[in-house]
């Protein structure tokens, strides 16, 4: 059975089981019961009743249609994999395209006392209490939230995960667990909230400074963190804890409990109140809290977390210099390799990942490597298959975005190359997107200012040309956690959060020409201190990633003179702290690679 024939099964199965509990609808998120954005593969339910295995979605299936909502990075691999299928692709941020509300609004108009399912586990408090005011209000269509059908028809659903649980060494982690509780604890006090319910893997992994396993290519693990004024809770499957972690947990006065039990901590917590972050924390625990006042606001944590401190900024230092050095042993290696033939999308991320794993502390991959030929080069997270696998030649571009977890930081770079002759067109691009791309890395800005602010300053020489991108420019990176981290961003919608000194951040401008060839080029930077006036503090962008940009489908009469010296600068650098750690062929290699433009 192929897939197509395998999604018209299972959408049979969903719709039995629909008419059974008289359900005119039901909505599957990408999330997990943590509102995380790689999820364990038992709570991969939406890939799984659509076929579309992006980061980002909503799959709404009624009784006679269904749908698929997603964002841009993903609508040429959607539009791929839900072929066949009688999904109708979503495009969000679009114009014209319906959200999930108008769209079941009016899909159900004429069903007599709709009810719309969703499991109440897996989506979020904001967003399932807007989603029933606006159905209550618009249609007077009801929600249910107490129902998972995949648990009736996903028959070989995989089980939870129970990896083991790992201790982050002080060494990288650079604050104690004490020390960040009683952050948290004064956060809590300013916020009047006598306790938190902390959701987000990311956020308990770090408080913690414990590792995991269960979820691909971030290093967490599946549990919850309930801490009150005297008193923190882990909800947790006790098989995934040594002796050793054990041990650390109640030796730091952790309280250890099942982590199905979560339920059963919230209703007994004793506290006057609690904080709950309704974008975290899921509908259901949400409305299991008894205590007496619900207090409704962001996480203290994302915003402590996304401050590294200087342990976490020596790692980022050191992890980057090991992964440059992988980066130039495999560009080194690349053109050669496809001029020889034989090399393919997949056999390249092969060779990156395997130069990668040679590095001290490599614990995997930060996320699937992208690497676009051509025109796989225009679909945003393009990941080969064997059935699209193409077959490199020596001319055109190809985009690799790739990163590593290493346990002292977390790797994540793109770069386009070109492997033989490039086009005219194809210069101009990537000359824009590079001059786009160093705007960023030069930008000063006060302090506290915003990414949305940041944002126009590297898109504004691609506007100049009519061009633009629908994803962001920049995204916070966490220290050995998730390769996305909140809550600071640049972007074009509007993301208030203030930028820091000590924030790592991506600068990844791309323009993506559909059934041509796209360009992206990344780096990972870090905010640190530019200078002080009689007009307050200012701040500067740092290239934390060593890696050469390559210079062969650069057009240089379109770089302006200061553009020109900061690659020139960039590329002294670069060659600087990677040479030592090369033989000298690489070195030579890294030499010419890195040579100034005049």
């Amino acid at each position: 059975m192929d897939m197509v024939d395998k999604i018209k099964q299972r959408l049979d199965d969903l719709r039995e089981v629909m008419r059974r509990e008289k359900l005119a609808a039901f909505i599957f998120p990408s999330t997990d019961a943590h509102q995380s954005e790689y999820v364990a593969s038992h709570w991969q339910g939406r890939e799984w009743i659509s076929g579309f295995d992006g980061s980002a979605g909503t799959a709404v299936v009624t009784l006679d249609r269904a749908a698929l909502w997603t964002d841009s990075r993903y609508f040429l691999a959607a539009e791929q994999q839900l072929q066949g299928t009688e999904y109708q692709l979503m495009k969000l941020r679009v114009e014209g395209t319906p959200t999930i509300g108008q769209w079941l609004i009016e899909q159900l108009a004429d069903v007599e006392s709709p009810e719309v399912g969703l499991d109440g586990m897996v989506n979020s408090f904001h967003d399932t209490q807007a989603l029933v005011d606006e159905l209550r209000k618009a249609a007077g269509i009801t929600v249910r939230t107490n129902f998972d059908p995949l648990e009736v028809i996903w028959k070989d659903r995989p089980s939870i995960p129970v990896n083991p649980v790992e201790i982050q060494p002080l060494e990288f982690a650079g604050e104690s667990f004490q020390s960040k509780l009683s952050r948290i604890r004064t956060a809590l006090r300013e916020l009047h909230a006598d306790g938190m319910l902390v959701s987000a893997l990311d956020d308990i992994a770090w408080t913690l400074n414990l590792r995991g396993s269960d979820v691909h290519c971030v290093p967490v693990f599946v549990s919850y963190l309930l801490i009150a004024s005297d008193k923190v809770s882990l909800f947790v499957d006790e098989e995934k804890l040594t002796p050793a972690v054990r041990d650390y947990l109640v030796g730091n006065g952790v309280s250890l409990y099942k982590y199905n039990k979560v339920e059963e901590g919230l209703r007994n917590y004793s506290e006057y109140n609690i904080l709950l972050d309704g974008d975290e924390t899921s509908y259901r625990l949400w409305k299991t809290v008894k205590c007496r006042e619900i207090v409704s606001f962001t996480s203290p944590i994302p915003a402590m977390k996304a401050i590294k401190n200087q342990s976490e900024i020596a790692g980022f230092r050191s992890a980057m210099l090991r992964d440059g050095v992988a980066m130039v042993k495999f560009l080194r290696w690349l053109k050669p390799a496809v001029e020889q033939g034989g090399q393919t999308e997949m056999s390249i991320n092969e060779k990156l990942t395997s130069l990668r794993a040679e590095q001290e502390y490599f614990r995997g991959l930060s996320f699937d490597t992208i690497a676009g030929y051509q025109e796989h080069g225009a679909i945003v997270h393009y990941e080969a298959t064997p059935q699209t696998d193409a077959v490199l030649r020596p001319e055109g571009l190809i985009l690799i975005d790739s990163g590593a977890q290493y346990q002292d930081g977390t790797a994540d770079i793109t770069r386009t190359i070109a492997l033989g002759p490039v086009s005219e067109r194809m210069k101009y691009i990537y000359t824009l997107v590079l001059k786009a791309h160093i705007q960023m890395e030069l930008v000063k800005f006060p302090d506290g200012a915003s990414g949305t602010q940041l944002d126009a300053v590297g898109r504004a020489c691609l506007w100049r040309s009519g061009l633009n991108y629908l994803h962001g420019t920049g995204h916070g990176v966490g220290s050995y956690l998730s390769v996305h981290e909140g809550p600071h961003q640049i972007r074009m919608e509007w993301k208030p959060t203030p930028l820091r000194s000590g924030m790592t951040v991506t600068d990844e401008p791309g323009i993506y020409l559909a059934g041509e060839f796209g360009v992206r080029i990344e780096n990972t930077l870090l905010v640190k201190d530019y200078m002080q006036t009689e007009m307050g503090k200012f701040l500067q962008m740092e290239s934390l990633t060593l890696c050469p940009i390559d210079t062969a489908p650069i057009d240089v009469l379109l770089l302006t003179e200061e553009e020109k010296n900061w690659l020139n600068v960039y590329h002294q650098l670069v060659f600087e702290k990677l040479s030592p750690w090369l033989d000298e062929e690489d070195k030579n290699w890294l030499r010419e690679a890195t040579k100034s433009l005049k």
